[in-house]
């Protein structure tokens, strides 16, 4: 596969997952909404690295890590909502895999917190759409 078909493929995969997360709301499952938030907006963000890069991503669920790594190779800059996004939707991932911090991060996440959470990810994700090449 070159650059652009392994892009598909990470695209392919986010936007499942965002369709995931839509689907997670509608179901009122919040802290599932915001894993697949996270996951949606790295794999586009791992595609990109991909794209702009052609070789494989760093295995890490940092967002913010893999935009670090993006942000000379984009025409624009990442914008300061877009990277505190990345780095609210990470430490998400990592405290929603642990026991002792799920139980914390389910009662941060309410239905109103959760639409802003994915209403953002969605801005962010078509922003990041902008930048395929």
């Amino acid at each position: 596969m070159d650059a652009k078909e392994k892009y598909e493929y990470w695209l392919d995969i986010a936007q499942y997952d965002l369709e995931t997360a839509d689907a997670m709301f509608n179901s009122g499952r919040w802290l599932y909404v915001a894993f697949m938030c996270q996951q949606a907006v790295e794999k586009l963000s791992k595609g990109l690295f991909v794209l702009y890069h052609n070789e494989e991503p760093a295995r890490t669920h940092n967002i913010g890590y893999v935009a670090a790594h993006l942000s000379g190779k984009l025409a624009k800059e990442f914008p300061a909502d877009h990277l505190a996004l990345f780095d609210r939707l990470s430490s998400m991932y990592i405290e929603g895999r642990y026991p002792e911090y799920k139980k914390k991060l389910s009662d941060e996440l309410d239905k109103l917190t959760t639409e802003a959470l994915l209403n953002q990810t969605k801005e962010v994700f078509a922003w990041l759409r902008t930048m395929e090449l």
